[in-house]
């Protein structure tokens, strides 16, 4: 059976304002949260992703009651990630109104908070995010954190099946050198990933026309696509994404509707 394709809303939050930027850097503001999330749900998102890019605890206080507010008038899943450490933080995310929780820095620093946190709340709702960088010369990637900042010399394909062997439920998969440029997704990245995994990929950095998701979910086994820029600054929307996904045979949610 040909399960449906994502089409998922991103929304990095900084000083409870979306902010977007290119390289993880750069940021500029980009709209108010809920408004933002309210918008994509009405034009057919079916997932939307708040990431708190600061990470500090006042800032991660901040996020979790926009996430509760927001909670309450969106029905669409929800996740969070962020600056989320250990088990209690992923409690406090879902009890907030999250659905699910990406854990990225932590998880490098002590792999089994994703066992952790699957045995205690469900792998269904423990995203293992990964921010990967392609080697200088090629051949491969590194998974780098904090906020892209530190690599840590993880080979990105081998932390992804180990995040899927110690419980994650799905991959976030963000290329760093993709991210804001709008050239399109790694899809050589997204793709050998996907190979290696049996949970699902959400392939995230570079989306710069409705085509370029069309192109990562024929062509790389991605179940989801994030996107984030070309939504804020209204150069496409999602409704537009899944026109051209359905003109290209791809099927979403909104195709079973």
């Amino acid at each position: 059976m040909t399960l449906a394709r994502r089409i998922i809303a991103c929304l990095d939050v900084a000083g409870g304002r979306v902010v977007k930027g290119t390289g993880f850097v750069d940021l500029r503001d980009a709209g108010d949260p809920m408004e933002l999330a309210a918008r994509y749900e009405r034009d057919g998102a079916d997932e939307i992703v708040y990431l708190d890019i600061s990470a500090g605890p006042e800032q991660r206080a901040t996020l979790l009651e926009l996430v509760s507010r927001t909670a309450e008038g969106v029905f669409i899943p929800l996740t969070v990630g962020g600056g989320i450490r250990t088990c209690d933080d992923v409690r406090r995310a879902l009890r907030a109104g999250a659905d699910k929780v990406g854990i990225n820095s932590a998880a490098v620093e002590r792999p089994s908070l994703l066992t952790e946190a699957a045995d205690r709340f469900g792998s269904q709702c423990i995203v293992a995010s990964i921010d990967a960088k392609r080697r200088a010369g090629g051949g491969g990637w590194d998974v780098w954190v904090g906020g892209g900042r530190r690599n840590t010399g993880l080979d990105a394909v081998g932390w992804a099946a180990r995040c899927a062997a110690a419980g994650g439920g799905e991959i976030l998969l963000t290329s760093i050198d993709r991210d804001g440029a709008r050239t399109g997704y790694d899809v050589e990245l997204t793709r050998t990933v996907a190979s290696e995994v049996d949970i699902p990929v959400v392939a995230s950095g570079g989306a710069g026309t409705a085509a370029h998701v069309v192109d990562v979910l024929t062509q790389s086994d991605a179940d989801a696509a994030l996107v984030a820029g070309i939504l804020h600054d209204g150069t496409t929307s999602v409704s537009a994404i899944k026109r051209c996904l359905a003109e290209a045979d791809v099927l979403t949610r909104a195709s079973l509707v």
